[in-house]
């Protein structure tokens, strides 16, 4: 006689997902021409400004946009929200939000009951004096036999808090990943409000350029006249010559710097490199109405996203810490299945078992003060980080304001210097004409309004970014840039 028995088996799923992200945005380079030599110096540099970013992935997008015909308008408000679209580290930290709900539902059937059905069909022959089964008048071959087996079965862990807080632990890290999201939004606005800006700020320096060449020609044109007529050196031509020389080699410079610009602009947002566009804001000078230090700090750390995000990991830290506490404790389970088997299922019987189960760690001490000691490293980390992070927010507010009052004063001494400076060219220029004195003035008078405007354009870029890095310090970015721009 032979008996058909049972198998029970189990299965489980596990799932992780790696994901970086942020952003660096270059700054442009602006020209400028050292005062007081027939000959130009190398322009003077932007200085670079770079949000606090982790990665460079904020500078890529994800798009398959096709090139509309033309050159595209661009304002800084259709940039800003191509970007919130496009943007591959906003595109990435959304994707890791994702990722962190999937691992607090696998979490969570930790917790609940888990039931499946499975149905088997078995058939059998069998060979009785192989296996060494010789019975006189008994046959040698027996079947085919078999049997079908309809079965449920049901798994339920009924207590296990170290589940319980392993599973509060994803559910924290999931808020955690949805507040990063929210906090990369405004990384995208100060990335590409940064980009675009550098972008208007290598256009105005490429028209002060083009003023400069246009005004450096007139110059050269007067001087060959004056020496054909016999009444100034060759020395003022050639001085003439290189000043306008120089003059082209900026502007092709800047020119350069400007295709380069837009390029990285289009990558932020996501826009195919062979669309042409033109950018149509050209954020003027608007300075920002006082702001208190304290209260933008305190304005900073309520509304900073990364700091609430930095706080839901801190919790889960600490659940994942009473969770390796919680593996001491025992453990109670449930298993049970109930079916039919039989030939088949018209000559079946139901047949069923139920088994309750309570398991103790008895010699694990290794494992588990291994697990104890990693998860409060991850704790400290984390209370760590979250100390350094509202250290930094504050440094982050102080150094935005320091910026923007500093670059608000170099735009009025620069404006200053733009008019003095077309003054002082005017003057010279009359002289020159008046056979006064010789070009000299006149190519020192243009190099220093070169400079001016350099420093005009320079200033008013970093005053700019620094209003925009406000807003991001304070984390408004995302919703109050157009304010902040604006000087509101």
């Amino acid at each position: 006689m032979f008996e058909a028995g049972k198998r029970k088996a189990t299965s489980a799923a596990a799932s992780c997902v790696l994901l970086a992200a942020a952003v660096v945005v270059a700054a442009p380079m602006a020209r400028g021409q050292q005062q007081g030599s027939g000959v130009t110096a190398p322009p003077p540099p932007i200085q670079i400004i770079q949000p606090q970013i982790d990665s460079s992935t904020y500078k890529g997008s994800a798009s398959n946009g096709k090139v509309t015909p033309g050159v595209l308008p661009l304002s800084l408000d259709e940039a800003i929200q191509r970007g919130l679209q496009h943007n591959l580290g906003l595109l990435l930290t959304t994707q890791t939000a994702t990722t962190a709900r999937g691992n607090q539902l696998d979490q969570l059937q930790s917790l609940l009951p888990t039931v499946k059905g499975k149905l088997t069909e078995a058939v059998q022959e069998s060979d009785l004096q192989a296996e060494g089964l010789r019975v006189p008048g008994f046959p040698a071959i027996i079947g085919p036999y078999g049997y079908t087996d309809l079965r449920g079965t049901f798994e339920w862990s009924l207590l296990n808090l170290s589940d319980l807080q392993n599973y509060l632990a994803t559910k924290h890290d999931f808020a955690a990943s949805k507040l990063s999201a929210e906090d990369a939004r405004n990384m995208v606005v100060l990335t590409v409000g940064n980009a675009y800006l550098l972008v208007v700020a290598d256009k105005a320096t490429i028209a002060a350029d083009q003023a400069q060449v246009a005004t450096a020609k007139v110059s050269l044109d007067q001087a060959i006249d004056e020496h054909n007529a016999g009444t100034t050196p060759r020395l003022d031509v050639l001085r003439a010559r290189v000043d306008y020389q120089t003059e082209e080699q900026n502007l092709i410079s800047a020119q350069n710097a400007f295709q380069k610009d837009k390029i990285a602009l289009a990558r932020a947002i996501g826009l195919p490199l062979e669309q042409k566009f033109a950018v149509t804001d050209t954020v003027p000078y608007a300075p920002l109405d006082h702001i208190d230090e304290a209260q933008a700090v305190e304005q900073a750390l309520a509304n900073r996203k990364d700091l609430q995000a930095m706080q839901q990991k801190l919790e889960a830290a600490r659940h994942a810490r009473t969770a390796a506490t919680a593996e001491r404790l025992p453990t109670v389970k449930f298993n049970g299945d109930y079916g039919d088997i039989g030939v088949n299922l018209a000559h079946s019987h139901g047949t069923g078992d139920a088994t309750g189960s309570l398991d103790v760690p008895i010699f694990e001490e290794f494992k588990l003060r291994g697990d104890a000691r990693q998860a409060q490293a991850q704790l400290d980390q984390q209370q760590d980080q979250l100390s350094n992070l509202r250290g930094q927010i504050t440094a982050d507010v102080d150094d935005a304001l320091l910026d923007m009052q500093s670059s608000e004063k170099q735009v009025q001494v620069a404006q200053s210097n733009v008019s003095l400076a077309r003054e002082a060219l005017k003057e010279a220029q009359e002289r020159y004409q008046a056979g006064v004195s010789d070009n000299l003035a006149v190519s020192q008078a243009q190099q220093a309004l070169a400079q001016a405007d350099a420093q005009y354009v320079s200033s008013l870029y970093a005053h700019n970014v620094a209003k925009l890095s406000l807003a991001r310090a304070m984390g408004v970015a995302d919703s109050s840039y157009k304010t902040y721009l604006g000087g509101k």
